[in-house]
């Protein structure tokens, strides 16, 4: 199925291509959700009629990201956590308990946007991707200390 993309997608295109995608990620994902329309000629048409208002409303939401990373500089993650001698949490940390950390701090961070390949079960520093925009996607370092109680 060949689609119009209506945004920038990470590993898929950028804003006005037309791709091919499998129909069903096409059908159920990026056609509802608004993402891309089907490359008829009728939508190519009215694509190249609206690319002007597409691409400004592209640069808001990049803009927009840009600042959100900013502020996100600005903060250093330090969680505490129970853990035993040997340096393993009692639990782990997941994208949940940094976005709440975040939210404690004034900065709306979403939680799909915090990338964690596994949850991290150890006491130290880490590095943890965030994925604001696909053009913008800073890397923030999380320190997991000992909770003293």
């Amino acid at each position: 199925m060949d689609v119009i993309l209506l945004e920038k997608i990470a590993k898929l295109g950028e804003l006005g291509a037309v791709v091919t995608v499998r129909p069903g990620f096409g059908r159920n994902y990026l056609i509802p959700s608004g993402k891309a329309l089907p490359a008829t000629a009728a939508n190519r048409a009215r694509f190249d009629a609206e690319r002007a208002a597409l691409e400004a409303k592209q640069q808001a939401i990049r803009a927009q990201a840009e600042e959100l990373a900013a502020k996100i500089a600005e903060i250093s993650v330090v969680l505490d956590r129970p853990a035993g001698s040997n340096e393993k949490l009692f639990g782990s940390v997941t994208n949940a308990d940094i976005a709440d950390y975040f939210k404690a701090k004034g900065v709306d961070v979403p939680r799909k946007a915090i990338v964690i390949a596994q949850p991290l079960r150890t006491l130290g520093t880490h590095a943890v991707q965030l994925r604001l925009h696909p053009d913008v996607s800073p890397e923030i370092k999380v320190r997991i200390d000992r909770s003293v109680k």
